[in-house]
């Protein structure tokens, strides 16, 4: 019985549908297609894709360029002071970190393996 009542007002309600039928909405990609990732975005996703579209590192999220390590061609360590503390893992396996003071100026040595590191500035891109 219930069944029957509900068939009949979805079968009203169909019929009475059809005489006011609205048009059709259109979305916005039928006229243009979905927008890219650089079309959308705003504020600072939008500074650091233009950065990376010109090739250019903003916030130094890529990895470094690896350097030799020696006195011609020191490790380069980015800082927006004149000193900063660094990390050397001496070798390849090592779990252990050996901690020391970077200063601005000439290259510094790892106190335990050697390798040469210099200091480098770097503005902040805001």
């Amino acid at each position: 019985m219930a069944s029957r009542l509900l068939l009949r007002t979805a079968f009203r309600a169909t019929t009475s549908c059809r005489a006011a039928r609205a048009p059709a909405l259109r979305r916005c990609m039928a006229a243009g297609g979905i927008p890219t990732d650089e079309e959308q975005a705003t504020g600072m996703e939008k500074a650091i894709m233009k950065a990376m579209k010109e090739g250019t590192d903003p916030y130094n999220m890529m990895k470094p360029k690896s350097y030799t390590g020696s006195k011609n061609d020191p490790h380069l360590v980015p800082s927006i002071t004149d000193k900063r503390v660094v990390g050397c893992i001496c070798e390849e396996d090592n779990t252990s970190i050996v901690w020391f003071w970077l200063h601005e100026g000439e290259s510094q040595r790892c106190p335990s393996c050697g390798a040469h590191y210099k200091l480098v500035p770097h503005e902040l891109p805001h």
